[in-house]
């Protein structure tokens, strides 16, 4: 019945990441917390184990999202070089940071984070900055290395951090969407990594875990989201932009305001 629940939210979470243009992670871990939740995983490794398998799956789906924008010339590999090595630094720290963090407390600050991206979604815009000089490389590794650490802390992909620095940095709203796309790779690659490594002598892990990586949650979660993405792009052709951004916010607010007030004992 667990892979029912993962595909359902596999393919709620590709719906949402083709509707309103941003990583499925905001969705997939709350989702994987109530999930692991309702099946008596232990408290102490649920938020972990949720958020090491939600950048197992965004593994796939940067990959999939930087081959489409790369092939329209939307990737500025040059930036992306830059940035690269403080993300995967950055990853890695962030995934040593949550291993030592209460899995309540990690909880409440997924859903702090949750309930700031919705807060940017529904009241901030990405002005784009044209014509402005690059940030130097020590500028460029260290917002990597700033946006691996938080990404991989939360769960994410990191768009809703890399897309306000790059169109900041002066890259065109299409390039720094697409940069990002990219720069969810090694976050991803290194975030899992290292929640996997981590986590390998934890108790209490569920069968077929790999450290803090649920592998059937993982398979499930990459399949469905994959095939639902497409379906969500579609559709958000035919719905005006302010609308999904509000309709995107309102989501997080809910999963954000549950997660934290589950996590400090509210609920």
């Amino acid at each position: 019945m667990i892979i029912l629940w993962f595909l359902i939210a596999g393919a709620f979470a590709g719906m949402c990441a083709g509707l309103f243009g941003i990583g499925g992670g905001m969705i997939i871990v709350p989702a994987l917390v109530w999930i692991f939740s309702a099946y008596g995983f232990s408290p102490d490794i649920v938020a972990h184990l949720a958020v090491g398998t939600s950048l197992a799956t965004i593994i796939v789906t940067s990959i999939s999202s930087l081959t489409a924008h790369n092939k329209l010339g939307g990737v500025r590999w040059e930036i992306w070089k830059k940035m690269a090595l403080g993300l995967v630094v950055g990853s890695l720290l962030g995934a040593a940071i949550a291993d030592q963090i209460n899995g309540l407390l990690l909880q409440a600050l997924i859903g702090v984070a949750a309930l700031l991206v919705a807060f940017k979604m529904l009241f901030l815009s990405n002005k784009e900055q044209l014509g402005k000089p690059l940030p130097s490389m020590p500028v460029q590794v260290g917002a990597g290395s700033g946006i691996g650490m938080a990404s991989a802390i939360f769960g994410i992909g990191g768009g809703s951090l890399t897309v306000p620095f790059l169109t900041w940095a002066g890259l065109p709203m299409r390039q720094a969407v697409g940069t990002s796309a990219a720069c969810g790779l090694p976050i991803a690659l290194a975030g899992a990594a290292g929640f996997a490594w981590f986590g390998q002598d934890v108790a209490n892990l569920p069968e077929g875990a790999i450290g803090f990586v649920h592998i059937v949650g993982f398979v499930c979660i990459s399949i469905a989201s994959f095939v639902t993405a497409k379906f969500g792009a579609r559709l958000a052709h035919k719905l005006p932009g302010a609308t999904l951004k509000k309709a995107f916010g309102v989501l997080l607010i809910f999963a954000g305001g549950q997660l934290l007030l589950s996590g400090i004992g509210v609920i």
